[in-house]
């Protein structure tokens, strides 16, 4: 599997830019190989790893996991 590091900060920061989502630019990437993605912070820790799928089903249902998750975890908060 391969590994891509990504610096978060400015992969958000250039969404924002593009007005874009991660889950088109995530869409853009499948290529039939999944891909271990790691989010690093400006100091090179890892926040976070998402295993991009190898198809654009497995992305669309992980893309509505995690909008039910977050909005869950909102709810919380509120």
């Amino acid at each position: 599997m391969k590994k891509i590091e990504i610096k978060a900060e400015q992969f958000f920061e250039l969404l924002k830019l593009k007005d874009t989502s991660m889950w088109s630019v995530f869409a853009q990437m499948i290529d039939g190989e999944e891909k271990e993605m790691i989010f690093l912070d400006n100091e090179d820790k890892i926040l976070f790893n998402y295993i991009l799928p190898d198809n654009q089903e497995k992305l669309e249902e992980d893309r509505i996991k995690f909008f039910k998750e977050f909005a869950e975890k909102q709810a919380h908060l509120n």
